[in-house]
């Protein structure tokens, strides 16, 4: 019997190392604090050259509104680059920022 729980926890000990980890999804609550509507917002790892995909699709975000945002690209950093884009904002054409999105509960995006 002891060799088997001996055995037992050798197993487990082996799967949990030998398993790779699994990348967790960045979830954050985004509010736009400006006075115009957030058309576009694009992410990107500090190390990429080049802006993914728009996070909002076809959605926008008002002034005053909030939208919870998940980025589920599999990879595991923390440091994002963040391009923003606004509606008839001459003030706010694009905005960009770099944050820890892994630490990071809410951003506000401010003029």
């Amino acid at each position: 019997m002891h060799y088997f729980k001996l055995s037992f926890l050798a197993t487990a000990v082996l799967v949990a190392v030998t398993t790779p980890s699994m990348a967790e999804d960045l979830v954050f609550t985004l509010k736009n604090g400006t006075n115009s509507v957030l058309t576009h917002f694009f992410t990107s790892p500090v190390n990429e050259n080049s802006w993914e995909g728009d996070v909002f699709g076809n959605q926008t975000l008002g002034p005053g509104e909030s939208m919870r945002i998940t980025i589920a690209d599999g990879r595991e950093v923390c440091r994002y680059d963040m391009r923003f884009e606004f509606q008839d904002s001459p003030d706010l054409d694009t905005t960009t920022d770099t944050q820890d999105l892994c630490e990071l509960g809410e951003y506000t995006i401010e003029e």
